[in-house]
């Protein structure tokens, strides 16, 4: 599962990385794109745990949607205040 979700979000940074601007706002554009869909993942999966009566399961993965969501978000904003689309490629490692 893990390794479709790293398959999907490269997918989808390919795909966003053909839109225009300069390369750290398109590199930010793709980190926020990537660990929402990672996010999004984490988030059905906690609905699924919910519905089958594992609170403790939904709730741990709620916070990791969380967390990635929130690390993601940072990653974005450092590529996009340090104009450096490196960043990218360190957030695509780290996720």
């Amino acid at each position: 599962m893990k390794f479709m979700l790293k398959a999907a979000a490269a997918a989808g940074l390919l795909a966003l990385g053909a839109c225009g601007g300069n390369a750290d706002d398109r590199a930010a554009e793709n980190i926020e794109a990537a660990a929402e869909n990672q996010s999004d993942a984490l988030e059905n999966q906690a609905d699924a745990a919910a519905a089958a009566g594992n609170d403790q399961l939904h709730d741990s993965l709620e916070a990791q949607a969380d967390n990635v969501e929130d690390r993601g978000e940072a990653m974005a904003d450092k590529a996009d205040d340090d104009d450096d689309a490196r960043v990218e490629q360190q957030a695509a490692n780290h996720m």
